[in-house]
């Protein structure tokens, strides 16, 4: 019994050292609380670091472990279709080029830092960074960079109180409503509950896609009642909106993923559209169904215009691991979708987003799950042509843009008037840090382009 207390006690010493010492900033996102409540807050407070890392997930070396094996089991034809993609890309490799890389935040044993996305303004400088304390696990940390994510600070105070409550992959839109008038959205799946709950407020919003808006170019934000709130289920999601694109009639369309059976499991992709600029949203109607495909989940949309204008395309990541991502595409405005269908072997990955570049090219980042790839890097951008997803053409360039010792590489993705692109994940950034990472990768095309050429010769 001694002994137990005794290992009790250092693991409470950590977790105190750990996130009770720095905590100013955290308590300050915290409501005046009761009595009555202030124990079991500080105990979350206090055991949220060691909750946070026991939920990590080994998702590299999982994702290594699929691709393997729906390259084993698929028919010669397809693996020589792949090996013939695989082999038209050239490879650039950017993984050990370190001055390329920022840190935003360090992961520690104690902080697990996972599932950023990021947001920029429209002049093109001030940069915002919103992600989670764990695989999947609760809101709070934020960041701002006024230079186009070269320096980066913490504004998790400026957050609402019940944000640290929402769970699982915050995500961060700049939404343009009909009037032109531009606003800062954060959105999560949903709300915590029981254990999980960081700061247990008082008659605080619950329930699924929970979010908070900025007016003011985020320097102060405010809380809107979920898009679901309990007990309504009509947003129920695994994660949500993966991403959004406005439309030819000034609303905005955003795309997100549910399990058909309210599990990770059976996947539907849904859509629903906002002509407010975020504030109410239409019911959500259907995109992918995933129950109606032959050993296909499909998830994580990923929505773009075509170069013309006249189409969206959205590429989704395919959770059952058969074979590559998946595509469809919409000649009226997402009112029908086509069939999916495969996309190109070096397009395979999860969480897409993507870039135009001035010449008409894409960029498009994911986490690496590409069947029998040779990449150096999980973290993977793929350079190719919107023809070259419509017709199943292998593109131009696969860049490997950073490694991860164990977890990582959901994206945010930006395009700087300068050229630079500027890619922000998280990862397992070096070997002894324990938690993940967010980090930034920055490259121009240029740069990439004179790679290429130099290989060549």
């Amino acid at each position: 019994m001694k002994t137990t207390l005794t290992v009790a006690c250092i693991i409470l010493k950590s977790a105190w050292q750990s996130v009770c010492l720095p905590s100013t900033r955290i308590l300050s996102m915290l409501s005046p609380l009761r009595s009555g409540s202030l124990c079991s807050a500080l105990t979350a407070l206090l055991l949220a670091p060691l909750a946070a890392f026991a939920q990590a997930k080994p998702e590299v070396a999982n994702a290594i472990k699929t691709t393997k094996r729906a390259w084993e089991s698929a028919p010669a034809e397809k693996q020589a279709l792949w090996a013939q993609q695989r082999e038209a890309l050239k490879h650039i490799d950017l993984t050990d080029d370190t001055q390329r890389q920022i840190v935003i935040a360090q992961g520690t044993p104690e902080e697990y830092h996972a599932h950023p996305t990021t947001a920029l303004l429209s002049d093109n400088k001030t940069m915002f960074c919103v992600w989670n304390i764990g695989h999947g696990g609760h809101a709070g940390p934020a960041a701002r960079s006024e230079d186009g994510g070269l320096n980066w600070r913490r504004i998790d105070e400026t957050l609402p109180a019940n944000y640290v409550n929402y769970r699982n992959c915050p995500s961060l839109y700049r939404i343009t409503d009909p009037n032109d008038k531009e606003r800062l959205w954060v959105f999560a799946a949903f709300t915590s509950s029981g254990k999980q709950v960081v700061n247990d407020i008082p008659g605080r919003h619950e329930g699924w896609m929970p979010r908070v808006v900025s007016e003011d170019e985020g320097n102060t934000w405010r809380e809107v009642a979920p898009l679901s709130p309990k007990p309504d289920t009509k947003f129920a999601n695994v994660m949500t909106f993966s991403s959004m694109v406005r439309l030819k009639n000034g609303s905005t369309l955003g795309l997100y993923h549910r399990g058909a059976q309210g599990k990770d499991a059976n996947l539907q992709v849904l859509q629903a559209v906002t002509r407010d600029g975020g504030f109410t949203w239409s019911d959500p109607v259907m995109v992918c169904d995933g129950t109606k495909l032959d050993s296909k989940d499909p998830r994580e949309p990923n929505v773009f215009r075509s170069p013309d204008g006249d189409e969206l395309c959205c590429i989704m990541r395919e959770n059952k691991r058969s074979g590559t991502s998946l595509v469809v595409f919409s000649r009226d405005e997402g009112t029908t979708w086509s069939q999916p269908k495969d996309t190109p072997w070096g397009l395979t990955g999860d969480r897409h987003h993507g870039v135009r570049l001035p010449d008409g090219r894409l960029v498009i980042v994911s986490r690496n799950t590409t069947p029998n790839a040779k990449d150096k890097g999980g973290f993977i951008a793929w350079v190719g042509t919107y023809e070259d997803i419509k017709q199943g053409k292998p593109g131009q360039y696969r860049i490997s843009l950073l490694k991860s010792f164990k977890d990582g590489f959901y994206p945010g993705l930006h395009l700087l008037p300068d050229g630079s692109i500027v890619a922000t994940t998280y990862a397992t950034y070096r070997k002894d840090d324990g938690g993940c990472s967010i980090v930034s990768v920055r490259f121009k095309m240029d740069e990439i382009d004179a790679l290429a050429a130099k290989d060549s010769k």
